[in-house]
Parts: structure tokens; sequence; C-alpha cells
């Protein structure tokens, strides 16, 4: 009877391309894939051996090209190392390896089920509120680890804020909805919420649309003012990262630019991690970009570079719009 090995062609492939051994058959790719299919198109007989999602279809492993202006902009804030993550049997992340550098901002891209609201909702364990989870490997964030049995997870969840595809205020006045994460805390001083309320909204950059209006319902605001209070609520408690999963998704044009100018001005105070499907909008507002396909980091590096000479012939085929 044929080993599993057998099943898994061993190709030789250049390391520059970012390519190691062959991977084992648990991370084969599902045949009929809907990425497969995208992709393949695109990846010509000549070049296959040279590409990493070649690789990826082909169920070799891939080792993510990373820059080192990575490594070199530290302290990191958050680090993920070799982490995947199952769905039952199916494993939806593998082997992602990153380092996020403390108050920048780092955009995750790449096509639809790739895995990046899975990777970024690992990091304050929403995922755990999934049946039949399962993971490996680890996240450190600032200097303690985010999974163990051990770890409170709602002291954790304390740490991060969390601002969603689709605004979510509570159906309370803006005012309460901005001090609502302190009211958990136990914290009731009127002065001391007034002041984290008007800091907050102004850093969200919603203070003065909303200063005469504090007292009524959030849901009266419109989607993008919405949005912003929810970022305000989410910075209220002074997080040390704050993840954002397609902010702007549901948004006009005219709000989208109001939150993307709101990420300008929380760099060099948040650490921010940002997935979305919007080219434009990750060149615009990001330091640093990771483009994943399949559940693997594939390319990690500054926006710039990604953008306009990455190392990874794939990633160029993806920003440039050739597949996905």
């Amino acid at each position: 009877m044929p080993s599993k090995d057998a099943d898994s062609p061993t190709v030789q492939t250049p390391r520059s391309a970012g390519v190691e051994a062959p991977r084992a058959i648990d991370d084969k790719v599902p045949a009929g894939s809907v990425l497969q299919a995208r992709a393949t198109p695109f990846v010509s007989a000549d070049t296959r051996r040279d590409s990493v999602i070649a690789a990826i279809q082909e169920n070799r492993r891939i080792s993510t090209v990373t820059h080192e202006a990575i490594e070199h902009d530290r302290p990191h804030l958050l680090q993920i190392n070799d982490f995947s993550l199952h769905y039952g049997t199916t494993k939806a992340l593998h082997h992602v390896t990153f380092a996020v550098p403390r108050h920048k901002v780092v955009a995750l891209i790449g096509p639809s089920g790739c895995g990046k609201s899975t990777l970024l909702r690992s990091v304050n364990r929403l995922n755990d509120l999934i049946d039949n989870v399962s993971i490996e490997g680890n996240m450190i964030l600032n200097g303690q680890p985010i999974f163990g049995n051990d770890i409170d997870v709602i002291s954790l969840r304390k740490r991060i804020g969390m601002v969603f595809q689709k605004s979510n205020p509570f159906p309370k006045s803006i005012y309460e909805n901005v001090v609502y994460g302190l009211r958990l805390t136990g914290e009731n001083r009127r002065s001391h919420l007034n002041e984290v309320c008007e800091r907050s909204l102004r850093e969200a950059a919603l203070w003065e649309e909303a200063k005469d209006r504090l007292n009524e319902s959030a849901l009266a605001l419109s989607g993008g003012q919405q949005q912003r209070l929810c970022i305000a609520r989410a910075i209220a408690t002074r997080p040390e990262v704050l993840l954002m999963d397609e902010p702007c998704s549901a948004l006009d044009p005219i709000a989208t630019a109001k939150v993307e100018d709101l990420i300008h001005a929380l760099r060099g105070h948040y650490t921010v991690l940002i997935v979305t499907h919007n080219m434009q909008q990750a060149a615009r507002v990001s330091d640093y970009t990771a483009f994943m396909y399949l559940g693997r980091l594939v390319e990690y590096g500054p926006t710039e570079t990604i953008f306009q000479k990455p190392r990874c012939r794939d990633t160029q085929d993806y920003v440039t719009g050739r597949f996905g």
C-alpha cells in the first residue's frame, strides 16, 4: 500500500521564491477550490516552479517571504509563531509566523476565504466561541501569551479593541456607547467618564458632529458616524492593539475617507491590524502589508515595497489584479 508521502510529489523549487520542502498531505488544497481555479490561469508552465501559489496548489509547504525591515522595526507588540487553526478537520490557517511592530498599521490582504479574518479573530480569541476549533503554535501580546489554560480571556480582551465589518453600536446613547468599556471595569466617576468620552470622540474625529447629541441614541447616527463611534468605543479603554475587520466595506466613499483619515491619526498612538479587500486602501493607510493565500502568509513587508516592488511574483500578480 503506498504511503501518504507518495501522494505528494516532490518538486524542487528555488528558495528565493519562498518555497521549502513538500508539506504533509493533510494541508492539501481541496480539489476544485474556487481560489485555486482563479489563480491557476495566471501561473504559466514556464514559471510554475517559481510560483508560491503553485507550491500551495501542489501540496508543498511554503516559507513566508519576510522583509528585513520588519525585524529592524522594534519593539514588536504582537508576535505570531507557527500558528495553525482547524475548524474540525478543516485547516484554515497554516503555520503563520509574523510580528507586528508597536504603533504601526499592518494590513492583511488576500482573496476572500484566505484566512485574514480568521487570523484577526484569533488575536482576541473570538474563535473560541466556535465549536470544534483547535490551534497549534502560539501568539504573544506585549510579552504575554494569548493562548493557554491559565489565560483570563476577559482580561485579555480588555487589552484588545475590535471594530467589525458592520458597525454595531449598542442601543444606548452616544455617551454610554463610548464609556461602556470603562463602566464594565467599575469606573463611575462622572468627571473621568466625561474626559474619556470627549477624548475618544475627538480621536475618532466625531466630537464636532456629536458633542451636542451625546444623550441621543447612537442608532440615530449615519452609517459612517456609527462606525467611527465604534472606533471611539474601542479606543476609550486605551487598548494595546486595535483590530479592524474590513471597517469600510459597508461605507460610502466619503465615510470611507473619514475612517481612513482616522486610521492615519491613530498611527503612532495605537498598534492597528486591519483586514481589507481594497488594495488602494491598504496602500493608503498601512505601514506594512501581509499577503495571504489559502491560509498561508505568502509575503510580508513595508507597504510601499509590497505594492511597488514585491519579492514574490505572486504578490505582484495579486496586487496588480491579475487574480483574486
